[in-house]
């Protein structure tokens, strides 16, 4: 019996290898994929993007068909209520401005947390002034150019992207500062 769990064992982990070796190309290049479209996305009206060419964040500047600068696409991820919260985010040139957002991967609540990823949540953050960082409220209409209101319900998915959007943006900042952006 232990020799027949042993075999068994085996031939399922080595079967487990080789569908995760055969998976994991597809896997990254589905993602790089579905980076590339979210960075125009967030900038629709950019026409080429170059990779900022730092290891500290994952960033690309986001051109118009002048090759004149439009901003920053900035993948950013943080925790979430259920787990991590991948985004995209569009920056102004100058770092000031939100020019909107896209979710790439999130496991929150579904019904809840998951209105992240609709329309309504993500159409608040489009133009939104980002200094000196963005806020929150709950259950009143926002009345600053930095402020959005959270999700009835699912407050601390609402307050997770504002954390990892806040986060994205002082990372940026501190590029910006010492000159390698």
């Amino acid at each position: 019996m232990i020799a027949t769990l042993t075999i068994i064992g085996i031939v399922a982990g080595g079967i487990l290898f080789i569908v995760s070796d055969w998976a994991n190309p597809l896997i990254a290049a589905n993602q790089k994929l579905e980076t590339e479209k979210a960075i125009f996305l967030v900038h629709p009206e950019g026409k080429s993007y170059e990779a900022v060419n730092c290891k500290d964040v994952q960033a690309y500047k986001v051109f118009d068909k002048e090759k004149k600068l439009l901003g920053y696409s900035l993948v950013h991820d943080g925790n979430g209520f259920q787990g991590k919260i991948r985004l995209m985010i569009g920056l102004s040139a100058d770092l000031n401005k939100i020019s909107s957002i896209e979710v790439l991967e999130q496991v929150e609540t579904p019904g809840l947390g998951n209105k992240i990823t609709e329309e309504p949540f993500k159409k608040q953050f489009k133009g939104l002034q980002n200094t000196p960082v963005i806020t929150w409220v709950k259950n009143e209409q926002p009345d600053q150019p930095n402020e959005i209101q959270a999700i009835t319900g699912a407050t601390i998915s609402s307050k997770s992207v504002v954390g990892i959007i806040n986060d994205g943006v002082a990372k940026m900042r501190r590029l910006k500062e010492r000159g390698l952006l």
